[in-house]
């Protein structure tokens, strides 16, 4: 397996579903290749923030503030 294909398989690897074959060489990949190792770990952290910026307990408004709106505008005429 190359570095390619390890991206190809990545999330069937991270979600248990990658076929025995593919796994034992997908895992013998890693052991060999230091780069893929840090690509999945900090895959791994990206998908741990992510969950985490999901579970975010404020509410968001129903409205948005007028004062955002203005702002949001006067930077649109700046252009």
């Amino acid at each position: 397996m190359n570095c390619q294909e390890l991206v190809d398989f990545l999330m069937e690897y991270l979600e248990g579903e990658l076929p025995p074959e593919h796994q034992a060489a997908f895992e013998e990949h890693l052991r060999l290749c230091p780069p893929c190792v840090h690509f999945l770990a900090t895959y791994k952290e990206a998908i741990v923030m992510g969950k985490i910026c999901c579970q975010c307990s404020e509410a968001i408004p129903k409205e948005v503030p007028e004062d955002l709106v203005q702002a949001i505008l006067a930077a649109r005429r700046a252009k």
